[in-house]
This record gives C-alpha cells, structure tokens and sequence, in this order.
C-alpha cells in the first residue's frame, strides 16, 4: 500500500488552490475541472469539488466542515513565512510562537475553515 494523498472538499476550488499555491509556492496541477493537486515534498493534497464524492450521496464529505484535522507544512523559517503570507490570511489563530516542544509554529485558517501549521523543528 502507499499514500496518495489527503482530499480536502471545497465550494469554490478555484479559491482554496490559490490559496494553497500561494502557502506551499507550488502550482497544482488541474487534471479535471472539479479536481487539483498540491505536490510538495513528495507528498499531495489533494482539492476538489462536491462533484467528486456526489455518488457517497448522504455519507460524502461536506465542504467546510472539518474540526478534527490540521494540515501542516515543514517550513526552514516560520517568522518568513508567516511575514510572506501574512496579508493573504484572513484567520490568523496563533502568530509565530515557539511552542513548549521547541518546534517554532504559526497556524491559521484556508478559507474554508480548515486548520493549516506551518512549523520548523529546534536547531539541532
């Protein structure tokens, strides 16, 4: 078995790649119109319309209703990429703080609501 991927489901997927184009510095790829791929250190998320999973019918996820993931990006400098993305961030829910593990980490909402950590682990 191997990891393909995690799909986030989005309303406005034109939005939520930009969104993520603009955090990870990647283009998605667009193999269909209702579905994108973000590949960025050997690994994809995965953006993609309702149309995707319509035929789950009433067990299909539902867009903007996540409470219980976070997606997070290993970064080398977390104050500069918070200070790159700063002024695209709508919800900003922790500033670059240095956290009691030592990791230095900033987190903040897509535009659907989801959960995104930047994060870089102490200096050896």
């Amino acid at each position: 078995m191997q990891f393909a991927s995690i799909r986030i489901i989005t309303d406005d997927l034109d939005r939520m790649t930009a969104f993520y184009e603009r955090v990870t510095g990647t283009t998605a790829s667009r193999p269909a119109p209702v579905f994108a791929e973000v590949v960025t250190g050997g690994l994809v998320l995965a953006l993609a319309s309702p149309a995707t999973v319509a035929m789950l019918a009433s067990d299909a996820p539902i867009a903007q209703s996540n409470g219980s993931v976070v997606v997070e990006f290993l970064v080398d400098d977390v104050d500069a990429a918070f200070d790159a993305l700063q002024a695209d961030l709508d919800d900003v829910v922790l500033p670059p703080t240095t956290m009691p593990w030592g990791n230095r980490s900033t987190l903040f909402r897509d535009p659907d609501g989801n959960l995104v950590n930047l994060f870089s682990r102490p200096a050896a």
